[in-house]
């Protein structure tokens, strides 16, 4: 989990340390007067920590702290002045983060422990850890309050169930009884987990993490049997489930996410919607492998054609209607002509409307939303190269016509090909995958970027998929959630047949049918695209 920063064993050698070695010299010599030991070594690095900011191996007397949170090149600061702390706060924050685990968790984990006691003792550790970190040292708050939002990961908050509230309870509102952090910053995910789990259960849980925070930092015996108290407060029976409960792929996230990144975001001095676009930016850029080009004359004028039609149905059948006037005839609005005599008496020209006229006008359109998700699976090759074309089409199109669209490419990760309200300078290829196991990931990000879940827009999901999926059933509930939302989902089947000793599962079946879909069988790539731009067509008509 994202929250483990501390781990037994031997880390692999990370490569890029000898740029670093400097960081890496300097901070450990600081080391000692942050956690009080001599024997400990610190290394700076990029992809340090496995897949945490900071980490550190109790086996090895090491902290690890990863190289991309601090700055892209080494020579942004000297490490060695005391000034420079200023410069890279976040960097600092893990290795403090790193010192207090180095200092206070000095427990291990007792052989045969159960890995979701395991887990919930770590989670609890964080806050503790932490906390007896300021006490001794109150400066360090700073850098420790500064870094909880690199700490903290959205996908802490997957779904709205127990567990996940729980969690986020213990990495986030413990450290405000820890003196890390003030209530008035996690307002909002106090109110998402206490609807979530009930004020009783929250406040039982409270006293399990306050227990934590008294323990001492050897008692591991203590640290387990709070975690155990957990688990019985959440529902959950350790001796039964021994395995950490995991998110059901089948779920969109929900009010513990939205409260999350609320949090999150104005942590980092965003809006919920730019940390969001960033966050997807970073876990789902293209390869850089993946070819680009300049485009055609004719995917140009492919994209000019498109515009056209969206607009034309938009404004296909004017109606009745009224629109402000300067000059007669007709209505008379008396505020707004008192609003444009003021106006001119006062030296201004009059931007006040004071007739209301009667006109045909177009109708209101709600603008269109349309994320289409590309099968990247080695049987879809014919269509990685069309479909590319498709997304600069599609991106270019929309911008002219009052529509956003995004291409989303799924395989063995989730690639934003085209990101909205964007308009890329070039064609960028994608590339086959060997499997299509990030299909609900991909529904997911669709979701994120468009608000496909809101009614105030017309919505619409494609996929271009052979229905070969890794997770079907998983799929289809977020198929169905969609639909129950009122975004349509148009299904596009290649009518290729599977290649020849091609291995199948119980659950693959190949052409499989989602339900509560409009599935379309098509013969070629060009096709595909055709049926996409009709449907989009035909909805703005109808809307």
């Amino acid at each position: 989990m994202s929250h483990t920063h501390l781990r037994p064993g031997t880390p692999p050698t990370r490569p890029g340390a000898n740029d670093w070695q400097a960081w890496s010299q300097a901070w450990t010599q600081h080391v000692p007067l942050l956690t009080g030991r001599t024997d400990l070594t610190v290394l700076v690095a990029p992809g340090a920590a496995g897949d945490a900011p900071e980490c550190f191996y109790p086996d090895l007397n090491r902290i690890e702290v990863d190289a991309t949170y601090i700055a892209e090149r080494p020579d942004i600061t000297d490490p060695t002045k005391a000034r420079h702390k200023r410069l890279v706060p976040t960097g600092y924050g893990l290795l403090v983060h790193g010192a207090a685990h180095a200092a206070h968790s000095r427990w291990t984990t007792p052989p045969g422990t159960p890995p979701i006691l395991a887990d919930v003792a770590a989670m609890l550790e964080e806050s503790r850890a932490e906390g007896r970190q300021r006490t001794r040292r109150r400066g360090d708050r700073r850098w420790l309050r500064h870094v909880v939002k690199t700490l903290l990961d959205p996908d802490d908050a997957a779904v709205d169930d127990p567990w996940h509230a729980g969690q986020l309870a213990a990495l986030l509102l413990a450290r405000v009884d820890a003196r890390i952090v003030t209530s008035k910053d996690v307002r909002p995910v106090r109110a998402a987990v206490t609807g979530l789990l009930g004020r009783k259960r929250l406040r039982h849980l409270r006293d399990i993490w306050r227990e934590a925070h008294t323990c001492d930092d050897t008692d591991a015996d203590t640290m387990i049997t709070l975690a155990r108290r957990w688990c019985q407060v959440l529902g959950i029976d350790p001796d039964h489930q021994h395995a950490t409960p995991v998110p059901d792929a089948g779920q969109f996230p929900g009010r513990l996410a939205a409260a999350l990144v609320d949090y999150l975001a104005e942590a980092s001095g965003l809006t919920p919607t730019e940390y969001t676009a960033a966050q997807l930016a970073h876990r789902h850029s293209p390869p850089s492998e993946w070819a680009r080009r300049d485009p055609t004359e004719q995917e140009r004028h492919a994209a000019r054609d498109l515009a056209n039609r969206l607009q034309q149905a938009r404004t296909r059948h004017p109606e009745p209607g009224r629109r402000p006037s300067t000059i007669p005839p007709g209505r008379l609005r008396t505020r707004h002509a008192i609003t444009a005599d003021a106006q001119t008496a006062a030296g201004q020209l009059p931007t006040a409307a004071p007739w209301q006229q009667r006109t045909h006008l177009p109708p209101e359109k709600p603008r269109l939303h349309l994320a289409i998700l590309v099968d990247l699976s080695g049987s879809m090759g014919r269509y990685t190269e069309p479909m590319s074309s498709a997304a600069w089409i599609f991106a270019h199109a929309a911008r002219r016509a009052h529509a956003v669209t995004t291409t989303i490419g799924f395989g063995d990760r989730t690639t934003i090909l085209v990101p909205p309200r964007t308009t890329p300078t070039q064609v960028l290829h994608m590339r086959t995958d060997v499997a299509t196991a990030t299909f609900p990931e991909a529904v997911k990000v669709a979701d994120q970027l468009l608000d496909l879940r809101n009614g105030r827009t017309l919505r619409m999901l494609a996929v271009v998929s052979d229905g070969y999926l890794d997770d079907i059933p998983a799929g289809q509930r977020l198929v169905t959630t969609l639909h129950r939302a009122g975004c349509a989902v148009l299904w596009l089947h290649p009518a290729d047949p599977p290649t020849p000793g091609q291995p199948t599962e119980p659950d693959q079946r190949w052409g499989h049918t989602f339900t509560h879909t409009t599935t379309l069988t098509v013969t070629d790539p060009v096709h595909a695209i055709t049926a996409i731009t009709d449907a989009a067509v035909t909805a703005l008509e109808q809307a």
